[in-house]
C-alpha cells in the first residue's frame, strides 16, 4: 500500500506572492521605487502583473542575484544596485523588500544598508525601507500589510499633537483612494492615507515618461503620524497583528480605531459613524442621498438575487467585505475563500454576516482553486465574486464571474472599479443584477427584452 505524502502541495493557488505586495505598497509613497533584493526573474513577474492590471509602467529594481550569489551572499550586488537606483531614478524613498532566496540564504539587509551608508554617505542620498517578504511566508497582503508596517517603524515619528486622521485603507483599488480622500474632505477631516495609489497606478497621459510618477502619501506626512489625533485600520482579520496601526498606537500612543472594508451598508455605515464621531459633523447630504438610492436600489433588484447562491474568493478582508454586502442583498455566500492563513477568517465572517443569515457559508483559508473547483461541484453556486483567476472556473461552472479586487488581467479598468462606500455598493449591486439578468436571458431559448 502506497503511503500518502504527510503535505498539500497547491494546485492553483488563491494568492500572489508576498514581496509583489511590498512592491505595490510602496508605490503609494511619494517619490518612491520598489527595489526587489533578489532574482532578476522576481521582478520581471511582478511587474508583469501589475502592469497587466493597472495598464501603467511599474519599474522595480531588482538585485539580479544568480547561483553565485546563492552561495557568497548578495550583499555587494544590492549595494550596487542601490546606487544605481539613486543615480538613475534620483528618488526619495527606495522600498527594499527581500525574496524567498535572499531570506533562505540569510542576508541581512539592515546590516547591509548601514555598509551602504557608511561607504556612499547619506547626503543626497534617498531614504531607505525594508521588509522581510518571503513568499514561503505569506501572501501578497501579507507583504502589503508588512511594507506599510516598516514604513511607518522606519519613517514616522513623535511629532507635534496635530488634527490629522491617520487612515490605513490596506489594498484598495486607485477608484477607491481617490472616494476615501473624497469622503475626509467632506468630513472637514486632514487625513494622511498611506499608501495612496490613487494617481501612481492610475494616472493621465503624459507628453514625456516619468520615471518616478507623480502622487502618493507625502513623506512629511508620514513623519508626522506619530502625532495624529487617531488612526482607522481597515481590515478585519489583522485583529492582533503587527499592523502599521498597532505600531503607531505602540511607539506614539496613537489611538487605533479598527474597522472592516466599507463594502455595502453595513460595513459602510460603521465607517461613517466613526467619521461622525472624530468630525462632529453629521453625514453630509449627499452621502445620505447615496445611501437612499442604495436602499431604493436593494428593493427594486430584490426579485433579482434574493435566493441566489454566491462563492466568493480572493483576498481575506476583501471577502469579508464582500461576503457583508451579499448577504445583506439576498445573496446566500455558500464558500467564503482565500489562500491567506491570517486564522481570523471564520470569525470575521460570522461578525458580518450573524443576524443576517440563517446558515454560515462554508468558509476555508489557505485554500487552492482546485479546492474551490472542488467544492463548487456539490454547492451548485449561481455566480463567482472574485478576480480573474476565476475565469475558468466561471466557464466551466457556466455562471457569470463578477470581477473585483486584484488582478483584472481579462478586462480593463480593474484599478478603477469603485468598491467602497455606498457609491461602490452600487455600482457593485448593478453589476450583480445585471450579470443575474444577462445569464437568464442568455439560457433562455426566446429570451425576452424587458424586465
Amino acid at each position: 500500500m502506497t503511503k500518502m505524502p504527510n503535505y498539500i502541495s497547491t494546485t492553483n493557488a488563491c494568492k500572489l506572492c508576498k514581496p509583489l505586495g511590498a512592491c505595490l505598497a510602496f508605490r503609494g509613497i511619494e517619490g518612491a521605487v520598489s527595489y526587489l533584493h533578489g532574482p532578476q526573474g522576481c521582478a520581471t513577474y511582478m511587474r508583469r502583473y501589475i502592469i497587466s492590471h493597472y495598464n501603467e509602467p511599474v519599474d522595480i529594481g531588482s538585485s539580479s542575484l544568480s547561483e553565485k550569489h546563492a552561495v557568497y551572499g548578495g550583499a555587494a550586488n544590492l549595494k550596487l544596485g542601490l546606487k544605481n537606483i539613486t543615480n538613475k531614478y534620483q528618488p526619495k524613498m527606495i522600498g527594499i523588500a527581500t525574496t524567498c532566496l535572499t531570506e533562505t540564504i540569510g542576508d541581512d539587509v539592515p546590516m547591509i544598508l548601514e555598509e551602504y551608508k557608511k561607504e556612499f554617505g547619506t547626503e543626497n542620498s534617498p531614504l531607505t525601507v525594508n521588509v522581510s517578504t518571503p513568499s514561503y511566508s505569506g501572501t501578497h497582503m501579507e507583504g502589503f500589510h508588512a511594507a506599510v508596517a516598516s514604513v511607518v517603524e522606519q519613517l514616522a515619528g513623535k511629532s507635534a499633537d496635530n488634527e490629522t486622521i491617520n487612515l490605513l485603507p490596506g489594498f484598495v483599488s486607485s477608484a477607491d483612494y481617490r472616494h476615501l480622500r473624497e469622503i475626509m474632505d467632506d468630513f472637514s477631516l486632514q487625513a494622511t492615507i498611506l499608501p495612496d495609489l490613487s494617481e501612481t497606478l492610475d494616472g493621465p497621459a503624459l507628453l514625456e515618461y516619468e520615471k518616478v510618477p507623480q502622487g502618493g502619501t507625502p513623506l512629511h506626512s508620514i513623519s508626522q503620524m506619530g502625532g495624529a489625533r487617531t488612526t482607522i485600520e481597515f481590515g478585519r482579520t489583522i485583529v492582533n497583528k503587527t499592523t502599521a496601526g498597532s505600531i503607531l498606537e505602540k511607539n506614539f500612543s496613537v489611538e487605533n480605531s479598527p474597522a472592516g472594508l466599507p463594502i455595502g451598508i453595513s460595513e459602510t455605515d460603521r465607517f461613517f459613524e466613526i467619521l461622525t464621531a472624530l468630525s462632529g459633523k453629521s453625514m453630509p447630504e449627499k452621502y445620505e442621498k447615496e445611501r437612499g438610492r442604495l436602499v431604493d436600489a436593494y428593493v427594486d433588484a430584490h426579485k433579482y438575487v434574493f435566493g441566489k447562491k454566491a462563492i466568493i474568493y480572493g483576498e481575506e478582508d476583501l471577502v469579508v467585505g464582500l461576503t457583508s454586502f451579499l448577504a445583506e442583498i439576498g445573496v446566500q455566500p455558500i464558500l467564503c475563500a482565500s489562500g491567506g492563513k491570517s486564522g481570523s477568517f471564520k470569525e470575521a465572517i460570522r461578525l458580518v454576516t450573524e443576524g443576517v443569515m440563517d446558515e454560515q457559508p462554508k468558509v476555508y483559508e489557505g485554500m487552492d482553486f482546485f479546492d474551490i473547483a472542488e467544492e463548487a461541484e456539490t454547492l451548485a453556486p449561481d455566480l463567482l465574486v472574485g478576480h480573474s483567476k476565476g475565469y475558468p472556473l466561471a466557464g466551466n461552472l457556466n455562471i457569470p464571474l463578477i470581477r473585483v479586487g486584484f488582478p483584472i488581467h481579462d478586462r480593463i479598468g480593474g484599478q478603477r472599479i469603485l468598491h467602497l462606500g455606498y457609491r461602490g455598493a452600487q455600482i457593485l449591486f448593478d453589476t450583480v443584477v445585471n450579470s443575474l439578468i444577462e445569464k437568464k436571458q442568455n439560457d433562455s431559448g426566446i429570451g425576452y427584452s424587458y424586465m
